[in-house]
């Protein structure tokens, strides 16, 4: 059994088809009727709102069918919406010949947005309506589940702590956002009990060696930051 769109799937082709109920040219030179349904539609042609919407189901049964053909590496139910909305919208047969679908199945999730905005012209202008649809689709297929691509891996939280051996956004010794290394901390605490025991002393030249003290752990621990 072919797989189908999803609800949100198609609610967005319905908001982006428009519903007419008299046949018109599309900005492609094609005459479409009710939500976007082009078989059979000649000029003059009128459709109810029921009847149209029926007519969309059986029309995206060819594009559901082609996404599910074409595409061979896994498809959340939003990804697979979102690229049966862009086929019903630019041709199954530009589908296949796509660069799309051709990083889709080397494992390159993370191209699908940027190559549906490229499907943006009509009569080889820019349309705002069509770069607005690929905005909309790219939008529903980034709200699916996260899909590992070939250049991105998600990490375990705990991998990403062990990995982070910095305290980023640290202010120290009036240098904004310095990355003190965790080992230098313990460096700059040693450093400031000496300091803090030569100043104990009360004489100048104590306190400035104690300052000097501080201040080498400081640069020393910024320094490998």
């Amino acid at each position: 059994m072919t797989r189908r769109i999803n609800d949100e799937g198609l609610a967005l082709i319905k908001q982006w088809e428009g519903f007419s109920p008299q046949a018109y040219l599309c900005p492609a030179k094609v005459w479409t009727i009710g939500y976007g349904s082009t078989l059979g539609v000649t000029e003059g042609m009128r459709i109810t709102k029921a009847k149209a919407e029926k007519l969309l189901l059986k029309d995206l049964e060819r594009f559901e069918a082609a996404i599910e053909r074409l595409v061979t590496v896994p498809l959340n139910d939003n990804q697979f919406a979102a690229l049966v909305s862009w086929a019903f919208n630019v041709g199954d047969a530009a589908v296949a010949k796509s660069t799309l679908i051709r990083k889709l199945n080397a494992g390159d999730y993370d191209a699908v947005p940027g190559e549906l905005a490229r499907w943006n012209k009509a009569g080889g202008k820019v349309l705002a309506g069509l770069s607005n649809r690929r905005a909309a689709e790219a939008g529903l297929w980034a709200k699916g589940e996260f899909v590992a691509s070939n250049y991105i891996e998600p990490e375990s939280p705990e991998k990403n702590l062990t990995k982070s051996r910095t305290m980023t956004g640290a202010t120290v010794a009036g240098i904004p956002g310095a990355g003190i290394a965790v080992d230098g901390v313990a460096e700059i605490v040693t450093a400031t009990e000496k300091a803090g025991a030569m100043m104990d002393g009360g004489s100048i030249i104590k306190i400035i060696v104690g300052l000097v003290i501080l201040g080498g752990a400081l640069y020393a621990a910024y320094a490998r930051a």
